[in-house]
């Protein structure tokens, strides 16, 4: 699983694991930890490389991709 450090004020840091396309986020407050199922590589990349993660993850990730 590869992990990036981001820059934004409530994600702390981002694990894709590519043959399983799973995705992790490490949030800031409180170090919650949140895994997200089917994301293709490219909404990965998207985000870290994003000008704001957080906008990006609000409107790319958040209530989507969901593992159950």
């Amino acid at each position: 699983m590869e992990c990036t450090n981001v820059t934004s004020s409530a994600i702390q840091r981002v694990c894709y694991d590519d043959s399983s396309k799973k995705m992790l986020i490490v949030f800031k407050q409180g170090g919650k930890e949140y895994e997200y199922c089917n994301v293709p590589l490219s909404v990965y990349q998207g985000l870290v490389n994003a000008s704001s993660v957080g906008t990006f993850y609000d409107q790319h990730v958040k209530d989507k991709y969901n593992c159950f």
